[in-house]
């Protein structure tokens, strides 16, 4: 039922651009498995071996502390809706933080120049493996809509008190790990 693929091809990309959720997956050899939830509204698949997602200011930042000791990530996608499908890119990571050359540069490419108040990094895969699967156990679930629960909260901490709070919050993981988060 598996299938392997050396790139995200055309049909894949497709149905990466129907979905609504999609999940991140990091750690280090020594580390505790972060596994997070995160909108499509911040994906872009930028070619046939690369995607990248704009990160929001959040209570920890354990995906960018395991892509700076380890590089490992896996994202999945999920079909709550419609024909069944599971599909996970398998590859490195690395962070983009908000104020890098870097990070402006992609933000321009593939977000307008424009991000929320709460971004904090762009997250990118270059993929080397990835697998579709079938999916078939995965429930069915109706999409309500985005929650503006944290971009309410950032609002509510401004510039200034975000990068007080990430400065906080966000410069070294649960296992102590820095982040590389920018203090």
């Amino acid at each position: 039922m598996a299938k392997q693929y050396d790139r995200i091809e055309p049909p894949l990309a497709r149905f990466i651009s129907r979905q609504k959720i999609f999940f991140t997956a990091t750690a280090t050899a020594d580390s505790r498995v972060n596994l997070s939830p995160r909108s499509t509204d911040a994906l872009r698949v930028l070619d046939e071996n690369r995607v990248c997602y704009l990160d929001l200011t959040g209570s920890g930042s354990e995906t960018s502390a395991h892509l700076l000791v380890d590089g490992r990530m896996t994202i999945m996608f999920c079909a709550f809706e419609g024909p069944p499908m599971i599909l996970r890119l398998y590859g490195r990571g690395r962070s983009l933080f908000h104020g890098t050359p870097e990070y402006a540069e992609r933000l321009a490419a593939s977000y307008d120049g424009e991000a929320p108040l709460g971004a904090r990094q762009i997250v990118e895969l270059t993929a080397d493996l990835v697998q579709s699967s079938c999916g078939y156990a995965v429930p069915l679930f109706d999409h309500q809509g985005e929650r503006d629960v944290l971009t309410r909260w950032a609002e509510g901490k401004g510039a200034e008190g975000l990068v007080e709070y990430r400065a906080e919050k966000n410069v070294v993981s649960i296992d102590g790990l820095p982040t590389g988060v920018p203090a």
